[in-house]
């Protein structure tokens, strides 16, 4: 693979936008061969000489052009050696953590949603140990997502349960796009128990099991990646009117990498639909948008970047501002600078939620 590699030139930092809490890193691995270490013999056997077979609607190829070696990724985060970006420690805090002095980084690394159900638990567990490993016993500021196989319910929650109370993970990363719409009652007792150990949820867009949209697979990129978001509003649909909020209250959802420009008018139109379909979910008692406003959490990144900057404040102001949270994104294409990601002026009280105090206190960091 050619890899042409641009030397970032160095930059002047306004401290205001330094020491924020960072909700989406993506480390990597160049080889899923760097698992090996945390594989069981059986296992790494099964990958040198089985291999992945994963769940996706386009067979024997990734699915868009920009999945395709370097091409989602920014060109400066190339290692000079071709290494894949993200996957170098020393490199990250040079480009992102030690650059904006970062508080906190939040991980979610990608392993995939493999058919093998007992192969994907067992590669869950040995990207927990990657992370803790590689990243975070390294630095202190970054924090790991606990990887699961959502299809292996005991498998997904005996990891949940031997990962609570060890602070290096602050969440459960769990699929997008799965088999099912992620409210549905096959999912209920892994949802559970990550309320129960004290665990938000973190839903990263993106998967490979069913198109992004509700009619098949778009022919470009261009067409996949706003196409993003009507997936994560299927997915936020299916949590309300499946009852998950009512069932489990306690429970705490974290899109990523979704924007949130949509968010409130999804809950205008779940809403005006509630009041006449009422009786078809009994259980639900509060407006659909009331269980959205205390359950869900969004990060900025790709923020919308509305004709009228002040557009963007009044759709603050309806999610709460409470409940964003600022993210960059490190290191893909599309990713979100501190100093510029807002394009209209945040009072200073916002800044401090959106910045630091929100994932502070989603997360309980210190």
């Amino acid at each position: 693979m050619n890899t042409v590699v641009m030397e970032r030139q160095p930059v002047t930092i306004n401290p205001s936008h330094m020491g924020f809490i960072d909700c989406d890193i993506h480390p990597a691995w160049n080889s899923l061969a760097e698992l090996d270490e945390f594989l069981p013999q059986r296992w790494r056997e099964h990958r040198a000489i089985i291999g992945t077979r994963a769940r996706k609607g386009l067979a024997k190829t990734q699915n868009y052009p920009r999945m395709s070696p370097g091409a989602g990724m920014r060109m400066d985060a190339w290692l000079p050696d071709g290494a894949c970006p993200g996957s170098d420690l020393p490199f990250m805090q040079k480009q992102l953590l030690d650059l904006f002095n970062v508080e906190y980084g939040m991980m979610l690394p990608f392993v995939g949603d493999e058919r093998n159900v007992e192969f994907a638990a067992a590669l869950a567990t040995a990207a927990n140990e990657w992370q803790l490993a590689h990243w975070c016993d390294r630095d202190r500021r970054l924090k790991g997502a606990v990887q699961i196989s959502i299809e292996h319910e005991r498998a997904a929650i005996a990891e949940i349960e031997k990962r609570a109370g060890d602070r290096r993970f602050v969440q459960v990363q769990l699929p997008q796009r799965g088999l099912e719409p992620l409210g549905r009652r096959r999912y209920w007792r892994i949802l559970e128990a990550c309320a129960a150990n004290g665990f938000p949820v973190v839903v990263h867009i993106g998967g490979e099991v069913h198109p992004s949209t509700g009619g098949g697979w778009p022919s470009y990129y261009h067409e996949e990646h706003p196409s993003y978001v009507q997936a994560m509003q299927n997915m936020v649909t299916s949590l309300v009117c499946e009852g998950v909020f009512e069932h489990i209250p306690n429970l705490k959802i974290v899109l990523v990498e979704a924007g949130f420009g949509w968010l409130p008018s999804l809950c205008w139109r779940l809403d005006k639909a509630w009041k006449r379909l009422h009786a078809e979910v009994p259980f639900l008692r509060q407006k659909p948008s009331e269980y959205v406003r205390q359950s869900i959490w969004v990060t900025t990144q790709p923020i919308e970047e509305p004709e009228r900057p002040h557009d963007l404040l009044s759709t603050l102001e309806w999610i709460g501002v409470d409940r964003v949270m600022f993210s960059t994104d490190y290191p893909h294409w599309d990713e979100d600078d501190p100093r510029y990601a807002f394009k209209a002026p945040l009072p200073e009280s916002w800044k401090r939620k959106i910045f630091h105090e929100n994932a502070r206190t989603l997360y309980g960091l210190d």
